[in-house]
């Protein structure tokens, strides 16, 4: 529900190595090692979490390995590794089922996809997800071109309206871009008094 999104916190469910392999930068970190990997990945998500009201939790495949991504700067950023027979898609879909529409789910993977939305969790898509936290980087809110955009099948209603999965998405998406300082102006000042 869009009130969801206007709550002061939400949390972020990301599939780390769908995230990783679908971004050429952090998959040429992760070929030199899987530490690698999720190192660029965790160094990526700091910078965001230190401004952002909202928790993320990544999960990843596998035990923890030594000496490898133990503690985040920052405890609104919560790492998880999946205990063998268990794997990340079912961690990630347990978290969805208990957060609901309380959280986002980040993964392009159509398993966990569908079952997020069955439990009513918005769903980014990993490329998405990364092409926000770049244009939060970049301070902007990204250029996008309309001929990039995926043309969704004909539907009955408004064909300009997004369908309610992608609304949810974009305003998941918003929550990445910086929010700007209010100025207090003139107009402002005599409204206080």
């Amino acid at each position: 529900s869009p009130a969801s999104f206007a709550s002061p916190e939400m949390r972020w469910l990301i599939d780390c190595y769908n995230v990783i392999r679908r971004d050429p930068d952090l998959r040429g970190d992760e070929e030199r090692s899987l530490e690698a990997g999720r190192t660029a990945l965790l160094r990526l998500l700091a910078s965001h979490v230190r401004e952002s009201p909202d928790r993320f939790t990544v999960v990843f495949d596998g035990a923890r390995v030594r000496g490898g991504a133990a503690s985040p700067p920052d405890a609104r950023l919560e790492v998880v590794f999946s205990r063998p027979p268990q794997t990340a898609d079912d961690v990630l879909i347990r978290l969805a089922r208990q957060a609901g529409a309380g959280a986002v789910v980040i993964s392009s993977d159509r398993k966990i996809v569908d079952a997020a939305r069955r439990a009513g969790c918005p769903v980014v898509g990993a490329e998405e997800f990364v092409a926000g936290l770049a244009a939060r980087a970049g301070g902007g809110e990204g250029e996008k071109d309309d001929d990039d955009e995926e043309r969704p099948r004909p539907k009955r209603g408004n064909p300009r309206r997004l369908s309610k999965d992608a609304r949810a998405a974009q305003r998941a998406l918003r929550r990445l871009q910086p929010r700007p300082e209010r100025c207090l102006g003139v107009h402002d000042a005599l409204v206080q008094f």
